[in-house]
């Protein structure tokens, strides 16, 4: 799916120094509504200094990052917050023993009453909680139950839709399917889809997996070495292409080229050797 809205989020040469240390340099990417956006890349590439840019934990030092078109340099995530932009980190920041509902609405719990007689409003964000998941597909029998029961990919879906929930116009997922197995991460990767079709999210999905983004995304920025190294629509990249590009790309060519410049009695002898 292309989406041709004006871009949500829209970064341009974007760049990240920490002293000597050039962790990004000219980075490009748009985010619109309704469509995912995967950025891939080695451990090393730039990721989480580009999550930190957009979920305002740190400010970059050249280029424009601008917000509904307006040119913006954020000093802390509540700017972020502000303007519905929402990371969901591979923390989570759930607290395990608490209920499921308590969760939901951790640091934003709504209460009912004033002064001496107030108190939390624990029916009003119980019936929220149950609406918000059963709205994302996730029906749980008890928000009572502590959120540490729930399994890794439904925690991940509380989270979401925790975030989409308090207005979260673009979602940054930091590897969400890291640590999860095969059913788990295909409920996040479908809830992933949903967010973004449904709700008209736009979507921001970290992962080093170019299958897992293959299957939701909808536009691909590969990261190298903290510059783009791809970047292309769903529409002109196959899988096997985006998987050339995350294993290396031009390098992988330039090695193949030196490889075969090698004199064949090196590589014989290479063979050859013990060991």
């Amino acid at each position: 799916m292309e989406n041709h809205s004006n871009p949500i989020i829209q970064l341009t040469d974007v760049g990240k120094s920490y002293g000597n240390i050039r962790a990004l340099s000219g980075i490009s990417l748009s985010v619109r509504r309704g469509e995912v956006t995967c950025v891939l890349g080695d451990n090393g590439a730039g990721k989480s200094s580009l999550i930190s840019i957009i979920a305002g934990l740190r400010a970059h030092d050249e280029g424009t990052y601008a917000v509904d078109g307006e040119a913006v340099k954020f000093t802390s995530p509540r700017q972020a917050l502000n303007l519905g932009i929402s990371a969901v980190y591979q923390t989570l920041a759930l607290v395990p023993l608490l209920p499921i509902w308590r969760n939901f609405f951790l640091g934003s719990e709504l209460t009912a009453g004033s002064g001496l007689f107030k108190r939390l409003n624990v029916k009003e964000m119980y019936d929220i909680a149950q609406t918000e998941l059963r709205r994302m597909g996730i029906n749980v029998a008890d928000l009572n139950q502590p959120v540490g029961t729930l399994s890794g990919g439904q925690r991940q879906v509380v989270a979401i839709a925790r975030a989409i929930y308090f207005g979260a116009r673009v979602l940054i997922l930091d590897e969400p399917t890291a640590a999860l197995g095969v059913a788990q991460s295909g409920l996040v990767l479908r809830y992933i889809a949903r967010a973004a079709r449904e709700h008209g999210t736009g979507v921001i999905f970290i992962t080093h997996n170019p299958h897992h983004a293959y299957m939701v995304g909808d536009h691909f920025i590969v990261l190298s070495r903290g510059r783009v190294e791809l970047d292309a629509p769903r529409s002109q990249l196959s899988l096997e292409n985006l998987m050339f590009h995350m294993a290396g790309g031009g390098d992988l060519e330039t090695l193949k080229h030196e490889l075969s410049r090698a004199p064949a009695g090196n590589a014989n002898e290479a063979a050859a050797a013990p060991g």
